[in-house]
């Protein structure tokens, strides 16, 4: 083999240019050739090579190999196989032709089926048929050998050897007939007895007649073909074709069939050529000019015969012609669904090189019906489709169907996104795309703001972890909100499938609260749903927060070893919800030891104590000038020496209820820098007994701002937390108040407001009965108000 390729490549170098390499060898029968498969150096496109090498023992046959090129060069049609280059020289001639493959092979592999062998013989009948009438010209050597299968499946003729035409001086098959490998186990009866000069008598297609019908007992018998007598056993061959062949091969030339008769009877209806697969081959050649209605047809029949087919002729003949009636022939969906069927059979760079260009030419065409067959098939395609095609091609052209005014349109855009998102980059995706997505969940047709919700659930792997929870908090909550039923059905499931893109936080804080107001909608399937979903989240929530600490307060012992405030623990009694939850200090009396920092508090002012009194404020004297006075005065040192806690804010007048002087609407407007100015030093005031209490609003050091406190009357303090009193606090001037038995309780100063200024009440007078106005209670006094609001403010 590499010393034959030598000598061919030495010719070549000693003869005329031929721009086309050799490569294997392909085995062929009963042939004066041989068959090489080549390629052309100019552009790599694969070819076939016969190659007739002149020596001393193919010397004889030079005549049929150079009748051969010069009929192949002048004799054009389908159904012969298409030459492309021929050098002849002294010792050689090669001849460049399509790419073909012998049809002997498949013949003994019987790898063809009954439907494929008619087609073919109808194929070659067409041609013979030609040559006999058309041309005027004898074949002389139809055999298997002499047939050819291109790469789309079809059959072609070869074996042009002694092909003459009866206007010749010399036709060659008279001379040089015999010269044919194994002519006489092909030759006709006539020939056989006659000689090849016999043929001069008989008409032009006897020869080629007799021939058919041996060629048709080959196929059907897979070349099983030795002799004449063989020819009569017919069990194989199509019963329909039975009585044509049998009149192929009559012994007398006279009442032979001709090949134009047999093809008529076969052609005719229910005939033997009355096959849909011989239609559709004979219509896929002029499909640009078929009307609607045939093409209609025409697909049906292809539908109809898709098994019957070579691959190859689906590849390389009916695949090209459906792309062109798609695109200039007003093929319209129903032909590009063949076309992708007829993908399925071809490879990824088949794809690559034959349909995707025909697909981005399609996309850009803004014809609505196309668009959307092809956004509904794109499941068929997205996988011989390259990323970089996707990106630069086909997605911004998908872009402009979300703002179409066709809600088709929109919507099957929506659609697509699941099929082509993988493909997208990340620029795409969380750029144009979300952006295109935000504008259909606020599309006028409910269908599609539902679609849009169900797309970002199914996407929401693919967004950018920056942009991820952002994006989809958003559309889900907008869409909780929608009025159409399925649309919140399908934020709350699309909620349940993305809950683990979600953190703790997330959960929480946006998800919780949205998807709460769903457990009370209307419809029940929402209902349904919105309890599912909350359990995903509660328990999404449980599962992150399973590894948090029990708390964060630092322990009793790292407290005292830090230099930060003592704090106490949490009561645990659940029978005691309303007691206080924290202690700001201890209990036990150990730790409270030192002196108290004296502060000029308002209340201690009021109290009596010796500071400096402002003479804005009027002084009080008893109601009976001789009555006793039994409290005593505290002075300024007795008071540095008692032990000061912060009093309870404003208990005198917003606890008792009952007492008609304590009205917070008779004091006005407070004046801080008058009211609670110190009395006069000469004129002594009783003090308020100091007791040693802790109160529990202390949470510092720091004393309460009781000004501040008294400022806020108008926000008293929750029914519950003030402990009404007991006993009726002394009126002003009003005798003597009992005497504890650990001393003297003194009387209370408590300012009315009459006329905007201070009196004391009179004693021996009535008191002028205030009406209470009524406080209202931010904490819930009333049944009907929502205690939970008052936590805001």
């Amino acid at each position: 083999m590499e010393f034959l390729k030598s000598a061919i490549g030495s010719a070549i170098s000693k003869g005329p240019p031929f721009p086309y390499t050799f490569g294997d060898r392909v085995d062929v029968d009963n042939s004066i050739w041989s068959l090489f498969n080549g390629t052309k150096r100019e552009d790599g496109s694969s070819c076939s090579i016969f190659s007739f090498e002149v020596n001393d023992s193919t010397r004889s046959r030079l005549p049929l190999a150079k009748n051969a090129v010069r009929k192949l060069r002048t004799l054009r049609h389908p159904g012969v196989v298409r030459i492309i280059d021929t050098v002849e020289t002294d010792t050689y001639i090669y001849i460049a032709t399509e790419r073909v493959t012998p049809l002997s092979w498949h013949v003994k592999r019987d790898s063809l089926n009954t439907e494929t062998i008619k087609w073919g013989l109808y194929s070659t009948a067409i041609t013979l048929k030609f040559i006999n009438e058309d041309a005027a010209s004898i074949h002389g050597n139809v055999r298997v050998s002499s047939i050819f299968t291109t790469e789309s499946g079809e059959w072609k003729l070869g074996g042009f050897e002694v092909l003459s035409s009866m206007k010749d001086d010399d036709p060659v098959i008279y001379k040089f007939g015999g010269l044919l490998p194994d002519s006489g186990r092909y030759a006709s009866p006539e020939v056989l007895k006659g000689g090849w000069d016999a043929l001069k008598s008989q008409a032009v297609n006897a020869a080629d007649s007799w021939n058919f019908g041996t060629l048709i007992y080959e196929v059907f018998n897979a070349g099983a073909f030795t002799n004449s007598e063989q020819l009569m056993s017919a069990k194989k061959i199509p019963q329909n074709m039975v009585t044509p062949y049998k009149r192929l091969i009559q012994q007398n030339p006279k009442t032979r069939l001709s090949i134009a008769h047999f093809l008529e009877q076969g052609k005719r209806s229910r005939g033997f050529f009355d096959t849909p697969l011989i239609h559709v081959s004979e219509f896929v050649e002029n499909m640009g000019v078929k009307t609607a209605a045939e093409r209609e047809e025409f697909l049906d029949k292809l539908g109809d015969t898709g098994d019957q087919f070579p691959e190859a002729f689906f590849k390389m003949k009916i695949l090209p012609e459906l792309l062109k009636s798609v695109e200039f022939g007003g093929g319209g969906p129903k032909v590009f669904s063949v076309v992708l069927n007829i993908g399925d059979k071809l490879s990824d760079e088949e794809w690559e090189s034959t349909i995707t260009p025909c697909i981005v030419r399609l996309f850009a065409v803004p014809d609505r019906a196309t668009r959307v067959f092809l956004l509904d098939n794109l499941p068929k395609m997205i996988e011989h489709l390259s990323k970089k095609i996707v990106n630069d091609k086909i997605f911004p052209e998908m872009l402009t169907g979300f703002s179409d005014v066709a809600p088709i349109v929109r919507e099957q855009s929506v659609k697509a996104v699941l099929t082509v998102v993988p493909k997208l980059s990340d620029r795409s995706i969380n750029g144009d795309l979300l952006k295109y997505l935000a504008k259909t969940q606020n599309d006028e047709q409910p269908g599609i703001r539902t679609n849009t919700t169900i797309c970002l659930g199914k996407i929401a792997k693919y967004l950018g972890p920056n942009t991820r929870s952002k994006v989809l908090a958003a559309a889900f909550t907008r869409a909780l909100r929608d009025n159409f039923v399925h649309a919140r059905n399908a934020a709350l499931m699309a909620l349940s499938a993305t809950v683990d893109l979600f953190d703790e936080i997330d959960c929480a804080t946006r998800m919780v609260p949205a998807i709460s107001p769903s457990l009370v909608d209307k419809e029940k399937v929402v209902r349904v749903q919105a309890a599912k979903t909350l359990e995903a989240y509660l328990q999404r929530i449980k599962t992150l927060t399973s590894s948090y600490p029990e708390t964060v307060i630092p322990s009793p012992t790292a407290a005292s070893e830090v230099a930060t405030p003592r704090m106490g623990t949490v009561q645990t009694d659940n029978s005691s919800w309303t007691g206080w939850a924290i202690s700001s200090f201890t209990n036990k009396l150990g730790t409270a030891s030192g002196e108290i920092q004296r502060v000029q508090s308002p209340a201690v002012a009021s109290m009596g104590g010796d500071y400096t009194r402002s003479a804005s404020v009027p002084t009080m004297s008893p109601s009976r000038p001789d009555a006793p006075i039994q409290s005593k005065t505290i002075s300024a040192s007795s008071f540095n020496r008692t032990t000061l806690t912060s009093p309870r804010p404003a208990s005198s007048f917003l606890d008792d209820a009952d007492n008609e002087d304590n009205d917070p609407e008779a004091w006005g407007d407070l004046d801080e820098d008058s009211f609670f100015d110190a009395p006069e030093p000469n004129k002594p005031k009783p003090q308020a007994p100091l007791t040693t209490k802790t109160s529990a609003w202390d949470f510092d050091d720091a004393e309460p701002d009781i000004s501040a406190m008294l400022n806020k009357s108008k926000a008293p303090l929750p029914k519950g937390l003030a402990k009404k009193s007991t006993t009726a606090a002394p009126r002003i001037g009003l005798g003597s108040a009992n005497s504890s038995g650990k001393g003297s309780t003194v009387t209370a100063r408590q300012p009315v407001k009459t006329g905007g200024t201070m009196k004391p009440i009179v004693g021996g007078a009535a008191a002028k009965k205030t009406e209470v106005k009524k406080v209202e209670d931010p904490w819930g006094n009333d049944d009907d108000a929502d205690w939970g609001d008052s936590w805001d403010k």
